[in-house]
């Protein structure tokens, strides 16, 4: 009579079943709790970084809109600066007197005090000369044969880039070298 079950061994194996099953359930439920509680601190998180981004680029309307008013700055200054040369040569004066100086001057101050201000507001002006064209940073707009330079480095720059808290506002102008066989072709 071994072979039989008995009565004793039914419950028995019944509420050890059921207690294995009530803890895989509990398992699951804890481990669906700790991806829910992960989840939710990931949203937290990304929600702070974007709010800290938006902060941080609020202003970049506002930048991109000013970078002309520097673009027209800088061309007042050099035809300031190619006035007061060519009239200093034709009479004979000494640099910085008089009306052309004193313009000059004023520009250039200007100038430096609106550079401040942008730098306050995390905009860096930078120059592209002599570095190795990129494409995210620098925008193209000539090819120039240079046996001084090696191919793909910017040689002159037409407009400087700018940036704000280290993203491209606006990209360098600039001309690009190339080798002298890729000018013939």
């Amino acid at each position: 009579m071994t072979d039989t079950p008995s009565a004793e061994d039914a419950p028995a194996s019944g509420p050890r079943s059921e207690i294995e099953e009530l803890r895989r359930q509990l398992d699951e439920k804890q481990d669906r709790l700790l991806r829910a509680l992960a989840e939710t601190e990931n949203v937290r998180r990304r929600a702070q970084r974007d709010r800290e981004d938006y902060v941080r680029y609020a202003n970049e309307t506002m930048v991109r809109d000013l970078i002309p008013v520097l673009d027209n700055l800088d061309r007042a200054l050099e035809a300031v600066r190619a006035a007061s040369r060519s009239t200093t040569e034709a009479s004979g004066d000494v640099p910085g007197t008089g009306g052309v100086g004193s313009l000059l001057e004023g520009v250039e101050l200007i100038q430096r005090e609106l550079l401040k201000v942008l730098e306050r507001a995390g905009v860096t002006r930078y120059s592209a000369v002599g570095q190795p064209f990129d494409p995210t940073r620098h925008e193209a707009i000539a090819r120039v044969v240079s046996l001084d330079a090696p191919p793909d480095t910017v040689v002159a720059e037409q407009l400087p880039g700018y940036l704000l808290n280290g993203r491209v506002v606006r990209a360098a102008l600039v001309a690009v070298s190339g080798a002298p066989d890729e000018g013939d072709a």
